[in-house]
């Protein structure tokens, strides 16, 4: 990669596989490895979802803003991104600043993932909608979004092939 300097973010829909996948990238490219979502839990010592239950959703928002802006600041790691990181515009300023990966994914797929890793904790609803009504609602919001920000769009695929992918992708960046 040309620009090993520069955070690799991955943005998509929550189950896209961005934790996953991140753990894998950062190995194969010698790099750190990021959850933003941990970090919420490992510095609040808290879940998400006791947050948004006491403060709401914009609290939350205000929250991952200030966590996302910290992980800017050291430069060279895979970071994985919460589901609604795009939605502030300031996030995707900082963003901007590294090699943005969006995960594309079925919401029939990320359903299932969802239901068999079911964990309200991490993962509250969005919107109080049936699951998959909600992945659909919420991917209609933010599609354009994760397009307009990423540089590198991969579709569902095998982990390791999207590793793969992406190693192969950010190197021609």
């Amino acid at each position: 990669m040309n620009t090993p300097s520069r955070n690799v973010y991955l943005i998509g829909p929550r189950a896209s596989g961005k934790t996953s996948l991140g753990r894998l990238l950062a190995e194969r490219l010698g790099r750190a490895f990021v959850d933003l979502d941990e970090v919420f839990r490992e510095t609040r010592g808290e879940t998400i979802a006791a947050l948004v239950a006491r403060e709401g959703w914009e609290r939350f928002r205000e929250i991952e803003r200030d966590i996302l802006a910290e992980a800017g600041k050291t430069p060279g790691r895979v970071v994985a991104t919460g589901g609604g990181v795009v939605l502030l515009p300031e996030n995707r300023t900082v963003l901007a600043r590294g090699l943005v990966i969006y995960l594309q994914a079925d919401p029939a797929r990320l359903a299932e993932r969802l239901m068999a890793d079911f964990n309200p904790e991490q993962r509250p609803s969005l919107t109080g909608l049936e699951l998959l009504e909600e992945i659909r609602t919420t991917l209609a919001e933010r599609e354009p979004l994760y397009l307009s920000t990423a540089q590198v769009i991969l579709p569902e695929g095998p982990l390791e092939e999207l590793a793969e992918r992406a190693a192969k992708a950010l190197s021609m960046l």
